[in-house]
Formats: C-alpha cells, structure tokens, sequence
C-alpha cells in the first residue's frame, strides 16, 4: 500500500507467553486490538483482561508500560498497530534497560545511557 510511517501485526500469542517486557514508547502510539481468546493486558493500574472484539490503545510519550500475558491454555490472536516513528525510543520500567536511536541505529542501552556490551566467555 505504499505506507512507510504505519505498521499492523497479527500476532498469535501462544499459552504461558507475553507479548514484550512491559514497556513504553516515547514517540510511537500503539493500539491492539483482540480477534480471538482471553488476553491479560498489564500496565501500572494493574492487570485486566481483553477479550474478542476488545481494544486498548497506548499514546505515545506517556510513561505507563504495557503488555500483553496469555495466562489461558489457549492461543491468543490479536493485532497490533503503531506508527513507526523513526526518533522512537522505548523504556522498560520494571528493568535496567532502554531502546535508543544512537548513530542511526536501534541500540539497546542501560538506563544511565550507557550501551549494553556483549559479555565474553
């Protein structure tokens, strides 16, 4: 279709699986959207559950992180739409982690900045 700035999954979230670490974005707005099964949606207000014909959305910038926890002995199949916005960066609340643009590239850093390094063996 032509689209650069627009994105839409289907996602098939399997039993005992969660989507992403919980998580938010600082400039990209994410909406799902449930086509199948029983779904638990966690943010900072705790824990709810979105069934089909279900919907919740994530504006962009605000600091409450998010995912999605199939806690059903069923596949849960949603989809996932956000507008892919290249100065993007994602937090991670519960965990010492942060996705940054640094030198055109997705990187993964600490909170402080600092990038992750590959541990040698």
């Amino acid at each position: 279709a032509g689209l650069s700035r627009f994105g839409v999954n289907l996602v098939r979230l399997p039993p005992g699986t969660a989507s992403a670490l919980r998580h938010w974005h600082t400039a990209e707005e994410e909406f799902v959207y449930v086509l199948e099964g029983e779904v638990a949606l966690v943010t900072d207000a705790g824990t709810q559950t979105l069934g089909p014909g279900m919907a919740a959305g994530f504006p962009a910038g605000r600091p409450d992180g998010h995912q999605l926890v199939n806690r059903s002995e069923h596949d849960v199949l949603y989809l996932e739409v956000g507008d892919r916005r290249p100065e993007d960066e994602v937090e991670y609340p519960d965990i010492d982690l942060r996705l940054k643009l640094l030198d055109g590239k997705d990187t993964f850093v600490h909170k402080d900045g600092k990038p992750w390094e590959e541990k040698k063996s």
